[in-house]
């Protein structure tokens, strides 16, 4: 929880952050659609489950990357040193496994451009017919999945006021209840992950349907959850 610390500077408790803006019920209340989520995510009977979830993680990726996108001139490597999510600290691992501390800026585009590789890659995401998906695909949409999430995290607990001064914070609650829902539905990524904005995603979330807390219906199931980024 990120609350102000009452310890001495030179103590050993985490430095002081500020008040959750996000929370605030005038800010919460913001949505660009009443639309009931719960339903949207559900797969539909007709469709084939890889290709939902192949459509409809290359929709969020597109959105959060517009979402980011909105904001990056505020994020730099000066106002954001670390990948941080309020007193959490993520890290980038790249392909032999190496441990990368880096800027924000630096790991979300690591996300953006591994992400933009994988749903453009035949092999993976498939768009022709007859064409199968890969017996890794599920466990490589929960990576993206989890990364996606932290680049939202990370607007809110960083670039909230930039998002609301440009008054998008309607368009961000709206994406955040959308994918948090969807995550949910298919156990896309470990509750233990996203339990950092379980706040929010209360304040957000259990008035779409779904349960308020982020162990309700997630699953332990998490392959490849830790492969690539590591908290604090």
């Amino acid at each position: 929880v990120c609350r102000k610390s009452k310890g001495k500077p030179n103590g050993k408790k985490p430095a002081p952050e500020e008040k959750k803006l996000y929370l605030e019920p005038e800010y919460t209340k913001s949505r660009i659609t009443d639309f009931e989520f719960k339903e949207l995510v559900m797969l539909p009977r007709e469709i084939d489950l890889n290709e939902w979830l192949a459509s409809n993680t290359t929709t969020f990726f597109h959105h959060i990357n517009l979402q980011y996108s909105t904001i990056s001139e505020f994020c730099t490597g000066e106002s954001c040193q670390t990948m941080a999510v309020c007193n959490t600290q993520y890290y980038w691992y790249d392909e032999r496994g190496k441990k990368i501390k880096c800027t924000a800026p630096q790991y979300v585009d690591f996300v953006m451009s591994s992400v933009q590789k994988l749903v453009t890659d035949e092999d993976v995401f498939p768009t022709k017919y007859g064409k199968e998906f890969p017996n890794s695909f599920e466990s490589l949409v929960k990576k993206i999945c989890k990364y996606l999430f932290h680049v939202l995290a990370h607007i809110y607990s960083s670039h909230f006021k930039e998002t609301l001064a440009l008054e998008l914070h309607g368009h961000l609650n709206t994406l955040y209840t959308h994918f948090i829902l969807f995550i949910r539905e298919f156990n896309l990524v470990d509750p233990k992950e996203t339990t950092i904005m379980d706040d929010l995603t209360e304040v957000l979330c259990s008035s779409s349907g779904s349960s308020s807390n982020g162990n309700g219906n997630g699953s332990s199931n998490s392959a490849g959850a830790q492969n690539h980024v590591k908290e604090r």
